[in-house]
């Protein structure tokens, strides 16, 4: 029998349910998801339960819940000092992104060829955002970016409008242009 979940996380979860039941628009529903996410970010336990997580290098992601009716699916990452991400899209999925502890940054590219190649593609850097505790940010279906750890450790808490490593994403090489597409990050059951 699973335990049962921290307090804060099961309002949120009843909170984002009850957005979906009431907006059909994905777009909305994550927009209207932001402050509650990031309201969760700032509870202290969490960012101290948040100490012991385990590593997800390796392209892996801490799969904390599905929803059953709805599909939207809330996970964790952690990141180690300097952690170098790859530049990726989420494919069909919007992602709200959340800092829990630490501080990442969020960079935005852009393709600057014509957008017709699916195996390569020309990208430059638009924008870095800065993120720390209760920090969040919306990335569309698509959206080309990276998230980069900081100096030192860091967590965050990562809501999509799907599970992701059920659907292929891209991974862009910057020297070469490559498109990489594959499955997203391993999923890995965590109680929260």
């Amino acid at each position: 029998m699973d335990a049962p979940r921290l307090p804060v996380f099961q309002t949120f979860i009843d909170q984002l349910r009850d957005i979906w039941a009431h907006e059909s628009d994905t777009q909305t529903r994550m927009e209207k998801a932001m402050p509650f996410l990031s309201d969760l970010l700032k509870d202290e336990d969490l960012q101290t339960r948040s100490e012991t997580w385990p590593s997800t290098e390796g392209r892996k992601n801490l799969l904390f819940y599905v929803d059953p009716d709805y599909g939207f699916a809330i996970n964790g990452v952690v990141r180690i000092p300097g952690r170098r991400g790859s530049v990726h899209d989420h494919a069909s999925a919007w992602v709200v992104y959340g800092v829990l502890t630490g501080t990442e940054s969020l960079e935005r590219y852009e393709r600057i060829d014509d957008g017709t190649s699916t195996e390569r593609a020309d990208v430059k850097m638009t924008s870095v955002t800065i993120g720390s505790t209760g920090k969040v940010d919306i990335v569309a279906p698509w959206a080309i970016h990276a998230e980069q750890g900081g100096p030192t450790r860091s967590t965050a808490v990562i809501l999509r409008s799907e599970r992701m490593g059920d659907i292929t994403q891209n991974q862009f090489d910057l020297e070469t242009a490559a498109i990489r597409p594959g499955p997203g990050p391993t999923q890995i059951p965590f109680n929260l």
